[in-house]
């Protein structure tokens, strides 16, 4: 009996050094391929090795769907900073002094996995702490990161690892210079000033044109005092029936109207402009003293004949108003 305790004894030392061997040796199997094409990409049998304890490391894993036929935008949108985060970390901590291993476990080679945490949406991301050693978590539970709010920016993700590795090379986020993007800006760029500088004779006259900005105003404000942006914002019908089989144009009430209402009323005010406009400018130049009295009369009586319109139209609004004037 004591000489089988004490070869207990003695054997007991060798089996906690082969565990540990064993758990450093996980690691420095796994780390030359995460240093090689960060973050690795695994599998069911990887997945289960990588997670599996003792283990002296922190390892996160990124459960996902890429291909398209599993219809995950979120995992396509995010995988691009996935991948910046895992290269991130190898340019600062080569030397896996942080102890950290990051690994992209895809739908398509890992269904076995995904059935058996019961996943039913991608992407998820699993921490597992180190379950061995000096930074080991009693609980040895894995830390979930669900993607509720949409796709995660790499430096938000590389906080979360952050928060949940114990102290130690914690790299930055690097992001490396875009080339082809540097040189599409940089060729629009030429591109819009060598076109403004050969069409700068042209566009200028027509840019410092006062008719045109009188126009693009007089439109603006013909089109608002209207009511154009209350259409927007209420989604207010086109027209509706009046109930007699026929079609209401304008909506009673000053707090109602009708997408056709707003173009009738503008219409109208573009006419009165149009028309104070003439008398104001055209048709006090006229030389013919027979043509300009007939444009006075013309576009005098186009003015009393909308506004007459337009008065119908209030008294149509406001029921109550006593005023109306001929012919409407």
């Amino acid at each position: 009996m004591r000489l089988g305790v004490a070869i207990l004894f003695g054997f007991l030392p060798l089996l906690c050094v082969a565990a540990k061997s064993k758990t450093a040796g996980k690691f420095d199997q796994f780390h030359p391929k995460f240093t090689a094409s960060p973050p690795m990409k695994l599998d069911d049998a990887s997945y289960d090795r990588i997670t599996a304890a003792p283990r002296d490391y922190t390892v996160a894993v990124l459960l996902t769907a890429l291909e398209a036929r599993f219809g995950c935008q979120l995992c396509r949108d995010f995988q691009p900073e996935w991948d910046v985060v895992g290269k991130s970390w190898v340019r600062g901590d080569k030397k896996g002094d942080s102890r950290l291993l990051l690994g992209t476990l895809d739908f398509a080679d890992g269904r076995g996995t995904f059935q058996k945490l019961m996943l039913q949406t991608a992407p998820i991301m699993m921490l597992f702490p180190p379950t061995t050693g000096p930074n080991a978590n009693p609980q040895s539970q894995a830390v979930r990161y669900d993607f509720t709010t949409g796709a995660q920016s790499a430096e938000q993700v590389n906080d979360w690892i952050i928060r949940h590795l114990p102290a130690g090379p914690n790299p930055p986020i690097y992001r490396p210079v875009n080339y082809l993007r540097l040189i599409t800006i940089t060729t629009a760029i030429l591109g819009l000033v060598s076109f403004f500088s050969v069409a700068a004779p042209y566009i200028i006259p027509v840019i410092q044109n006062r008719n045109l900005w009188a126009a693009i105003s007089l439109i603006t404000i013909l089109l608002f005092t209207s009511g154009h942006m209350f259409n927007h914002i209420r989604k207010v019908p086109y027209v509706s029936g009046n109930g007699k089989g026929g079609i209401s144009y304008f909506a009673g009430g000053f707090s109602n109207q009708f997408g056709l209402e707003t173009q009738i009323v503008a219409a109208m005010y573009g006419t009165l402009s149009f028309a104070t406009i003439a008398l104001a400018l055209k048709v006090p130049r006229m030389v013919d003293p027979k043509k300009q009295q007939i444009a006075v009369i013309v576009w005098g009586g186009v003015i009393f004949v909308m506004y007459s319109f337009l008065l119908s139209v209030f008294r149509i609004k406001n029921g109550g108003y006593p005023f109306h004037l001929p012919p409407f």
